[in-house]
């Protein structure tokens, strides 16, 4: 009966085609995949010309005068720190399925009182915002 002796070397695993496959898996990757940014709030911003959507149902209008002053369902706040705005949307929102704040700004309101309406919505757990603007036709008559 004849034995096989036992072999000396040890078998090798040639990794170089793995590691091939790997990079070039890697740069599939990197080129095909989109980077964007995320915040907190995830704004709708209407183009100018757009068309005006029938669905209102579910929408909060928040009215931002010249001077600052907000009214938000036609109901004027006292304050407009973020604060108030927060209680008087979460109060409005009351009862709403995903409620869209519907901001409209006059074209000379300061800039920190929209971004005041945006931080309260923040607060009060609105994400869905949409800016009401004239269409470019109608502010040159």
């Amino acid at each position: 009966m004849r034995f096989r002796r036992p072999l000396d070397e040890e078998p090798e695993l040639n990794l170089v085609p793995l590691i091939d496959v790997l990079l070039i898996v890697l740069i599939f990757l990197a080129v095909t995949t989109t980077y964007s940014r995320y915040s907190e709030l995830r704004l709708q911003l209407p183009s100018a010309d757009a068309n005006p959507s029938d669905a209102r149902t579910n929408e909060i209008v928040v009215g931002v005068s010249a001077d600052g002053r907000f009214a938000i369902e036609k109901t004027v706040l006292p304050n407009t720190e973020p604060a108030a705005v927060s209680q008087a949307l979460a109060a409005a929102a009351q009862g709403l399925k995903q409620p869209m704040v519907v901001i409209h700004a006059d074209a000379q309101t300061p800039h920190q009182s929209v971004v005041n309406v945006m931080e309260g919505a923040r607060i009060a757990g609105l994400s869905r915002i949409s800016f009401i603007t004239e269409r470019a036709a109608a502010s040159r008559r």
